[in-house]
Parts: structure tokens; sequence; C-alpha cells
């Protein structure tokens, strides 16, 4: 090696020419596995039945001329397609869909959604932008958030229930 030339430049071109020439022996270098994630439970592909919506509520916002006066009534009429209303935790008013169709009897859907609201009251106000969670008899139910007018869904298995909000008049 000549005095001119400075030793590090063959251990250099010696670094960089040996992972060149091992890509192509052909040997794929070892790859690290990935962590084993477990699998997600399967889902059932198939909808509930009781997943139909109700038809839309005539509007009442424009009363017309030849329409009788209506008097206050402490409760709302049952809409259809409606078992009818809870309280929610929020304060605001729940419809509750029948879901009959899919296996669960009106009375039942109307007493789960008011008890699962009973049990988690206090935990979310009306103007909460949070969902709550709790389980009632092995229904996973789910209540969305009153400042987007989030309803109400509880699942078990197969069966649905869901209970929408009551615009405010």
């Amino acid at each position: 090696m000549s005095q001119s030339q400075p030793v590090w430049r063959p251990l250099l071109l010696a670094c960089l020419a040996v992972p060149a020439l091992a890509a192509c022996s052909g040997d794929p270098a070892p790859r690290a596995s990935p962590p084993r994630v477990p699998a997600p439970a399967p889902v059932s592909s198939t909808a509930p039945a009781s997943t139909t919506a109700p038809p839309p509520l005539p509007d009442t916002s424009k009363p017309s001329a030849s329409a009788p006066k209506k008097t206050a009534s402490p409760t709302p009429a049952k809409a259809p397609g409606s078992c009818g209303t809870v309280t929610a935790a929020s304060g605001l008013t729940l419809n509750v869909f029948d879901s009959a169709a899919g296996g669960v009897p009106c009375a039942e859907a109307m007493r789960l959604v008011g008890e699962f609201h009973a049990r988690i009251a206090g935990r979310q106000g009306s103007g909460s932008d949070d969902a709550v969670n709790d389980t009632v008899e092995g229904w996973l139910c789910t209540s969305g958030p009153p400042a987007a007018q989030g309803g109400t869904t509880c699942g078990k298995g197969e069966q649905t229930v869901f209970a929408s909000v009551v615009p405010a008049e």
C-alpha cells in the first residue's frame, strides 16, 4: 500500500462489499418474526332480524289549520314500530324500538333499557361526549354520547335492542 492512500479506505470498501455480496448469495437473511397477536373473536356475518328501522315519524312541527289543538300529555304517544319511551341516565327521552321480530318482546326491551340507564345513572351527564358501557343480565349495553344525540344499543348473542333519542320539541 502506498503512503499517500489512507489505511481506512480499504477497510471501508471491505465493510461495504461484504453485505452486498451476502445479498447475492441466494440465502435469505433470517427475519425476526412479528409478535403474535391473538386472533379477534369471530363476528357473525348475519344481521339480526331486528335491525330494520321503524318508519319515520310524521312531521308535527307545523300544525295544520284543520288539526285539533293538542293538550300536553305526560307520556308521549307511542310511535309506530316502537315499544314506548324510557328516560335515559342523561335525562333525555329514548324511544325503544320493537325488537319482537328478533326474539325480544317489547316488555323485556323496555325493562332492559330502563334497567341499564338506572345502572349508569350519574356516569353520563346530558352534555357528555363519552359513551358508557355496562352489562345487564348478560346483555352488553352502550349508551352513546348524549351531546351527539347518541342512542342506546344492547346486544346478547344474535339479539339486539335499539333505543333512539327522541328529539326535543
